[in-house]
């Protein structure tokens, strides 16, 4: 199959869809358009832009993102079997509409939800079939449901279980940051080891509790703070359900988790000796947790949070 995948990579987290479907012998383009950098040619567009935004909902970005996108598209040589667009709500209607054009089958996938990110109802209209991680989205709006995905399962494990760090977070600062505080405290008040950090383009002072950092942190090195950690902690967003990456890398590395998420216990790799749900007014983290190992999960279950997996049901159509 010819297929493009379109997506605002900016974690790096897309190219192993990519190169996944590249292993099962189909023909890819990834088009990464977190590399087109627009830049406002005078003061006077910049406040333009602000404009459009504020009573237009149209942002002179997203316009530049589709323009550059179809310039893309027209170079390949065949119609593409599926084009998969990951992040659309950053791309103008009238371009996504457009990628038409170029494929049998237009499919996007949102891992934000209308909740925090309302643009994303504007472009759903846009696509042949929609996907989103979010439950309560794929009610509403009558979407077809993909979590997230499980890219590191072939990662180095430390198999010496001799880990710098019993958790680890890496979170962008946001509401969430109250939340992280109070983990923290009932983990220091346990002397459970850890590492938070926080990435904040104003880079706060880091203190005895959490790293800032004012610039993003590249996935590679991301991987290896979490290779060195016992457990991961996930925190949910405000509104959202929606399962974040954290979890899944838990289960890539059959690493435990430590969650605020407590709609988790309603899919069928939940394990309460794997994952512990933690009230994020009042968390409270039993030492014991840390004692007992990982409990691998069945394999059916595991494959499909795979790479693998997540292509059978979004592009392939494969039931489980």
């Amino acid at each position: 199959m010819h297929i493009t995948l379109i997506s605002l990579d900016n974690w790096g987290l897309n190219t192993h869809i990519a190169s996944t479907l590249e292993k099962q012998g189909h023909t890819v383009h990834h088009i990464d358009f977190n590399v087109f950098k627009y830049k406002y040619p005078s003061v006077l567009h910049k406040a333009y832009n602000f404009i459009l935004k504020a009573f237009f909902k149209t942002n002179l970005k997203h316009l530049h993102y589709g323009k550059e996108i179809i310039k893309q598209l027209q170079k390949n040589k065949e119609i593409q079997d599926v084009i998969l667009t990951i992040k659309g709500d950053f791309i103008d209607p009238a371009s996504i509409l457009e990628f038409k054009k170029y494929t049998k089958k237009s499919i996007g996938f949102f891992n934000d939800n209308t909740y925090r990110c309302p643009k994303i109802k504007r472009v759903l209209h846009c696509f042949d079939e929609v996907y989103s991680f979010e439950k309560d989205d794929c009610a509403k709006f009558d979407l077809k449901f993909a979590p997230n995905w499980i890219y590191n399962k072939n990662a180095a494990v430390n198999t010496e279980k001799a880990f710098d760090y019993d958790v680890f977070n890496i979170s962008s600062i946001d509401k969430r940051l109250p939340i992280l505080e109070r983990i923290a405290k009932e983990l220091k008040s346990k002397e459970i080891n850890f590492k938070f950090i926080i990435y904040d383009k104003k880079h706060k002072q880091t203190d005895d509790i959490i790293t800032y950092i004012n610039k993003h942190m590249p996935l590679a090195e991301v991987n290896d703070y979490i290779n060195r950690s016992k457990v991961l902690l996930d925190i949910n967003r405000i509104g959202q359900i929606g399962l974040t990456f954290r979890v899944f890398e838990s289960l890539g590395l059959e690493k435990k988790l430590i969650t605020t998420n407590t709609d988790i216990k309603n899919y069928d790799f939940y394990n309460p000796n794997n994952i512990l749900i933690i009230d994020e007014k009042n968390p409270v983290v039993p030492v014991d947790f840390f004692k007992n190992e990982y409990e691998k999960i069945p394999d059916s279950v595991f494959y499909k949070y795979t790479l693998e997996g997540w292509t059978d049901n979004v592009i392939f159509k494969k039931q489980f």
